[in-house]
């Protein structure tokens, strides 16, 4: 606010000289609920220059527009979680603009009293609206929200060094060097059991967290417009809204897991799992089953063969890998496992042959077996055979290493 101060001239006489200054002065909050903006406030200052504060959320006013419109949604706190008509729903989000908030603004001063008299505004004195703060969210609602909470630490895990200079670079767009003013740094948050992460540009910030164990909330909150050299009136607020949303779309960009074997969940559990296709029931192919582990290695034989292959041509390997002689593993047994390798989607028959091909499912799936149960299961559930130190020394290096594998890619508990 503006007070004043007293000054002398050269001849000693006393003046009143107007400064920026602070006190405390008693606000007025007024919190209303408008038809169409739904719960806002404006707080006006008691003090000279009369200061006043419009606060808003943009998703009550989409909600306020949709129940207007008789589109039916789900509401997710400030946000929508879902609706039949999303491609609706968005077109009618994007309309809300400088006009609008300017307008509900208006409307209430007209109604509130206020510090400008009539004969101010007749002279002139007139609120303007200027942007102090403005968030832009992107909430992402997942189809399968117990795994949301996995996936989101594991995303902080991984990007830890989001806070970067270089980073932030990438996520506003803006060049960043030694004379740019903030810290530049990667928080992680845990208010409660919610995780959030938290990156800053300047007085700009990036935030992320689980909404309500439902949708990945990512939110852009810019304190000031100067840091991207544009205006604080309320005309650039379509300037700001790009650069938010941007923002919001380069952190999903820059953020990515460095450990993807392609094999989700659902698959994993439904390859483990008995199936039933078309009225057929097949078993699970239990991880870690010798019998299992058998028809995964002769998979990983046949992943390249642009022919396919036979029953005969994996039944004696099958044999030989579980130790049995060729008659011992009869052809009965060989189709059997044929059928539930076929209706899990890990082979598919050949059309008007009696040859079989592995499906990219099942070449994900047969090398995920193999090449865990091999480098890790097995290592782990060995022991040294010698009570010696030097078979102790040679364990200690093999558990090293182990862990050292599992942690690069993820796997560790």
């Amino acid at each position: 606010m503006f007070r004043t101060e007293k000054r002398r001239d050269a001849a000693g006489k006393t003046y009143p000289w107007i400064i920026r200054s602070t006190a405390m002065v008693n606000p007025y909050y007024v919190y209303l609920v408008d038809k169409d903006f739904g719960p806002l406030f404006i707080k006006f200052c008691s003090y000279f220059p009369y200061a006043a504060k419009l606060c808003l959320n943009g998703h009550e006013w989409l909600k306020r527009q949709l129940t207007q419109r008789a589109i039916p949604f789900e509401p997710l706190d400030n946000g929508i979680r879902s609706s039949d008509e999303a491609r609706r729903v968005q077109r009618i989000a994007d309309t809300l603009d400088a006009t609008k908030i300017d307008a509900v603004f208006r409307k209430w001063l007209r109604r509130l009293p206020h510090p400008f008299a009539p004969a101010h505004r007749a002279a002139g004195y007139r609120y303007h609206l200027s942007i102090l703060q403005s968030e832009f969210a992107l909430t992402q609602v997942l189809d399968r929200p117990l795994t949301g909470r996995c996936f989101f630490e594991e995303v902080i895990r991984e990007n830890l060094d989001i806070g970067r200079p270089d980073q932030m670079q990438l996520i506003f767009d803006r060049r960043v060097t030694r004379r740019t003013p903030g810290g530049f740094r990667t928080r992680v948050l845990t208010e409660g059991v919610v995780p959030s992460l938290h990156v800053q540009y300047k007085r700009s910030k990036v935030k992320q967290y689980h909404k309500e164990g439902q949708a990945l909330r990512t939110e852009t909150t810019i304190n000031d417009t100067y840091d991207f050299e544009i205006g604080r009136a309320l005309r650039n607020l379509p300037a700001l809204r790009e650069i938010g949303f941007a923002a919001n779309r380069r952190l999903l960009r820059v953020e990515s897991l460095s450990h993807d074997c392609l094999i989700g969940e659902d698959h994993l559990d439904t390859v483990t799992q008995p199936i039933v296709v078309h009225d057929q029931h097949a078993s699970g192919l239990r991880f870690g089953d010798r019998r299992v582990l058998a028809l995964m290695q002769t998979l990983c034989l046949f992943a390249l063969s642009p022919t396919g292959f036979r029953h005969r041509d994996v039944r004696a390997r099958v044999a030989q890998l579980l130790g049995r002689d060729h008659d011992a593993y009869a052809a009965g047994p060989m189709t059997y496992d044929l059928r539930r390798l076929r209706l899990h989607g890990l082979i598919e028959r050949v059309p008007r042959s009696h040859r079989y091909r592995i499906t990219p499912l099942g070449a994900q799936t047969a090398i995920f077996h193999v090449r865990l149960y091999a480098r890790a299961v097995r290592p782990a559930a060995s022991l040294p055979t010698s009570g010696s130190r030097s078979g102790q020394h040679a364990f200690a290096r093999l558990d090293a290493a182990l862990a050292n594998f599992l942690q690069e890619v993820q796997l560790a508990a």
